[in-house]
């Protein structure tokens, strides 16, 4: 089984969905940046103290700091057993750095799953999500209605559109991942690594192929 996993692909395409999907089947570590940074900066790490003096004024973590709480984050014994890392490498400088480093701590990455979405699709789910005020439940105006418009299912909270969930928020966001994070397709293609799954063809199905595809 491949249990040292990247996951890839543009806003929008379902990495947070799938990841939940694949942690709780495989029995996997999930690494996304935010909790990584969170949970850095709960326990009080060196590095954990370093980020958050980037973040509490407004600054982008520079990519040595990032690397470093990556490479902490790791070497915990709990990724031992497999790990899905979400939201980074976003550059090619994290990719190289990612590369030697799993050597390093014999954590080297099995695969990298790429979910690819057309733009359209992503503007669509992006544009339609609402999230609870209360409690952060999830909704989609299409595809994850809640009984009455406007109020969440679970804790009667107010449904909202986050201010980054627009068309024009999205394109920025889009220029972005094809400027940063797309070309490490090519890079990971080069390696052997790289796979990638169609993302339109819903979450269950597409948790069912990758899954199947992981368990090889």
């Amino acid at each position: 089984m491949k249990k040292n996993i990247i996951l890839m692909g543009p806003p929008g395409a379902g990495k947070g969905t799938l990841a939940k999907q694949l942690k709780d089947a495989l029995n996997l570590v999930h690494i996304s940046t935010g909790d990584m940074f969170r949970d850095a900066i709960k326990a009080q790490t060196e590095l954990g103290v370093l980020a958050a003096q980037y973040i509490n004024h407004g600054d982008l973590v520079p990519d040595d700091v990032t690397i470093g709480l990556v490479r902490e984050r790791l070497s915990q014994k709990d990724c031992e057993k497999g790990f899905l890392l979400d939201g980074f490498p976003r550059t090619l400088p994290q990719a190289e750095a990612l590369s030697e480093m799993v050597k390093e701590i014999s954590r080297e990455i099995d695969v990298v799953v790429n979910l690819d979405c057309d733009n359209q699709e992503l503007i669509r789910r992006i544009s339609g999500r609402r999230v609870c005020r209360s409690c952060g439940a999830p909704f989609h105006v299409d595809t994850m209605k809640p009984k009455v418009e406007g109020v969440c299912d679970l804790c009667g909270g107010e449904l909202y559109q986050r201010k980054d969930d627009n068309e024009e928020a999205l394109k920025v966001r889009l220029e972005h991942y094809v400027h940063d994070t797309k070309p490490l397709l090519d890079y990971y293609s080069k390696l052997g690594l790289l796979e990638s799954f169609d993302s339109l063809v819903g979450k269950e199905q597409l948790f069912d192929e990758v899954c199947a595809y992981l368990k090889k």
